[in-house]
């Protein structure tokens, strides 16, 4: 489980706040979705691989494995629980903003091809945690 993951569940979680904050700036689950398979065909095709070329299955739910954390989802948290004062406070909108500050990887390179300005989505989250409302 990485980032990406992490951003597509926040996006179909029932919190207002960060689905609404998502959704102001275009990226509900479907937009993000889409994102993030324009963003792995993209760096595919840098490798010099065509998904036209395979006949590849469609990615399905994880199923009864437990995933664990990959180092982008530790990354995400860790920063985004750095603005936290105590642990019973973290929101997803906590989650967001850790998944936003990441300046390299598949979130970051989705959501410039969704044509998102991350800095203006951070600003926004940032604003609805100062006021308390995520």
């Amino acid at each position: 489980m990485e980032a990406q993951h992490l951003l597509l569940a926040i996006a179909g979680d029932a919190e207002p706040s960060t689905r609404d904050i998502l959704a102001e700036a275009g990226l509900d689950h479907r937009a993000i979705r889409a994102a993030l398979d324009r963003e792995f065909e993209q760096s595919l095709a840098a490798a010099g691989v065509s998904l036209a070329a395979f006949d590849l299955p469609r990615t399905g739910p994880v199923g009864t494995r437990d995933p664990q954390p990959g180092e982008s989802v530790r990354l995400a948290i860790e920063r985004g629980l750095a603005s936290v004062a105590r642990q019973a406070e973290v929101r997803p909108a906590h989650l967001l903003l850790g998944i936003l500050s990441a300046q390299v990887g598949t979130v970051p390179r989705a959501l410039a091809l969704a044509g998102v300005d991350r800095a203006a989505l951070t600003t926004r989250v940032e604003q609805t945690l100062a006021g308390g409302r995520a």
